[in-house]
């Protein structure tokens, strides 16, 4: 959790003028530590999800007040859309790709028509194609091209 304090905002009975991020709110993409976000003493612009009158706390989101990369992903590009990604990451049900940016999609393991399972690895340049972009679930899926 992140503390920030508030130019002007609630009190909070233990910690006056002070709102809370939670990590999830920090950012959109992956990240090791809240450090790799905000340092101490960095001036940030949230947006106010609530108060909780219970506990007197000001819930801040500051990944809300950036774009959501996925949305902009979603309005450029169609499922169809033949794309070059890279390979992040091998796992048991299937292969994560990056693709525009930090964004990856997941080529399932039951789907064939790419390269072969054992020659994956993260690094390895392919061509995948959209078959389902799901910003309510935060989901791009992808198959082999």
């Amino acid at each position: 959790m992140v503390f920030v304090d508030l130019d002007d905002g609630p009190e909070h009975p233990v910690y006056p003028g002070v709102g809370f991020i939670t990590i999830p709110e920090l950012s959109w993409w992956g990240f090791e530590s809240p450090h790799d976000i905000v340092e101490v003493g960095q001036r940030v612009t949230c947006q106010f999800l609530g108060f909780d009158t219970h506990l007197g706390e000001a819930r801040l989101s500051l990944r809300a007040a950036r774009p959501d990369p996925l949305r902009a992903f979603a309005n450029e590009h169609r499922v169809g859309d033949v794309l070059p990604g890279t390979v992040t990451k091998v796992v048991p049900f299937g292969v994560f790709v990056r693709v525009g940016g930090p964004l990856e999609g997941l080529v399932h393991r039951d789907l064939s028509g790419g390269p072969e399972w054992d020659a994956l690895v993260p690094g390895l340049p392919v061509t995948v194609v959209i078959t389902e972009i799901d910003c309510d679930r935060r989901r791009i899926a992808l198959a082999w091209r």
